[in-house]
């Protein structure tokens, strides 16, 4: 079986150790020959290229790895490269977070004027790796699960059509696991269907492979529980932030009981619940912060003073398993089903071709095809297209250089009251995010 080339965009990202130990892992399933981290932080990663370079060397010895800040050999001659990127790191998380905040509106990573802030700032870093990429390897796919990943997928849409991009999340994954516990099976053993766009969709049905259907039997415990199971809190540690958000989705299911919610929905049909349950001082940045980014720092510290990673402190990021599934489908044309951000066309009948959605696709060596989910009630429907136009507009925006679009963006969102407070919040973005947006007139 051939090995492959792996380049991770994004190395010094604190899900890196995680990612490539599940990669070990999985070796018999997609074997690696080469795995390079890339980064623009050469600091930040070298600490993780160390360590990973120490505990590679005891783990899999004959794997060929290295760590760079220069595109050319990061690049050359790959296979796939995995992007998990984050332009501004998490001191322009917390920002992102703050700033929405202080104007009583919600302050959050991928959604309202915290996602668009973050948006603005990923469309020139995913372009600049996609372009990296091209020029080096033109065969290479990217698997990209960087966020925003809607408006990251809708600029890749418009300025690389043509780039073999694919976009994936692992939030459905990661509440399908929790799916499963609720019904005591394995996510493997469940099929889905779904419709939405990133962060922002609804589960129909759930079922497993004999085509025995669990939607009704999961709604009844996300009614009283939310999505949250005692497994995950048992074993998972859980931060205190993420046990809230999955217990809110009981009250998502209230609002709309005829599926079974993203829990990111929270943030538009109960955004003046989110503002006064936040701490404009600590937000889920600084509670990232204040853990992960510790922790997995600590760790290769500690790594590298010792000289072996035994008892390392890193762990597997084994429900990352789905880069891996997503990378063979594409490699031996498994024809893999999973959910993947993906251009409409027909996909979701009564909604725009040219929407980027999050459906089931099935994926082999061509890239996933989409499959039908009919037409979708008027209730969604119009929820999804205030966000579709909101995203489309931020793109635009972006493109043109224009405030007039990036206002009208931050003024259509569902999560903003009026169009003053969206331009207040629009005007102390730009002055946080000069380094990093282009400039707007």
């Amino acid at each position: 079986m051939k090995k492959f080339s792996v380049v991770i965009a994004g190395g010094g990202s604190t899900f890196t150790p995680g990612i490539v130990m599940m990669m070990l892992d999985n070796m018999e399933r997609f074997p690696i020959g080469e795995l390079v981290l890339y980064d623009n932080d050469e600091e930040r990663q070298a600490q993780l290229g160390q360590a990973l370079k120490i505990l590679l060397k005891e783990q899999a010895p004959a794997l060929k790895f290295s760590y760079t800040t220069d595109p050319k050999e990061a690049f050359t001659d790959k296979d796939f490269c995995m992007a998990h990127i984050r332009v501004g790191k998490y001191e322009m998380r917390e920002k992102d977070e703050k700033i929405p905040l202080r104007h009583g509106v919600i302050g959050q990573e991928t959604c309202g004027p915290g996602g668009i802030a973050y948006g603005m700032r990923s469309i020139t870093g995913m372009l600049e790796i996609i372009d990296y990429m091209e020029e080096y390897s033109p065969d290479c796919w990217m698997l990209n699960y960087s966020n925003p990943a809607s408006i990251v997928a809708e600029a890749c849409r418009v300025l690389r059509p043509e780039s073999k991009v694919l976009n994936i999340c692992d939030m459905p994954v990661g509440t399908l696991r929790r799916m499963s516990q609720i019904i005591n099976k394995q996510p493997e053993e469940l099929e889905v269907r779904y419709f939405g766009l990133n962060h922002f969709g609804w589960w129909t049905s759930v079922k497993d492979k004999e085509g025995h259907e669990y939607i009704d039997q999961i709604k009844d415990y996300v009614s009283e529980n939310g999505y949250l199971t005692k497994v995950e809190v048992d074993t998972q540690h859980m931060d205190q932030s993420w046990q809230d958000t999955h217990k809110k989705a009981k009250d998502l299911l209230a609002v709309n009981p005829s599926y079974l919610p993203n829990t990111y929905l929270k943030y538009y049909l109960y955004p003046d619940y989110e503002v006064a349950n936040s701490n404009e001082k600590f937000t889920r940045a600084n509670e990232v912060m204040d853990g992960r980014e510790k922790e997995v720092f600590t760790a290769a510290r500690n790594i590298i003073e010792k000289g072996t990673a035994v008892d390392s402190g890193f762990h597997i990021d084994s429900h990352a398993s789905f880069i891996v599934d997503l990378a063979r489908a594409i490699a031996f044309n498994t024809h893999e089903r999973m959910l993947m951000i993906v251009e409409n066309n027909g996909a979701i009948a009564n909604f725009p071709d040219d929407a980027m959605v999050e459906v089931p696709c099935i994926v082999g060596n061509n890239g996933p095809e989409p499959l039908t989910q009919g037409k979708i009630p008027a209730f969604e429907h119009a929820m999804m297209f205030q966000q579709l136009t909101v995203e489309k507009l931020v793109v635009e925006a972006y493109i043109e250089g224009s405030y007039q679009k990036l206002w009208q963006a931050l003024t259509l969102s569902k999560t903003i009251p009026s169009a003053k407070v969206a331009k207040d919040i629009l005007d102390d973005l730009i002055t946080a995010n000069s380094e990093y947006w282009p400039e707007l007139t």
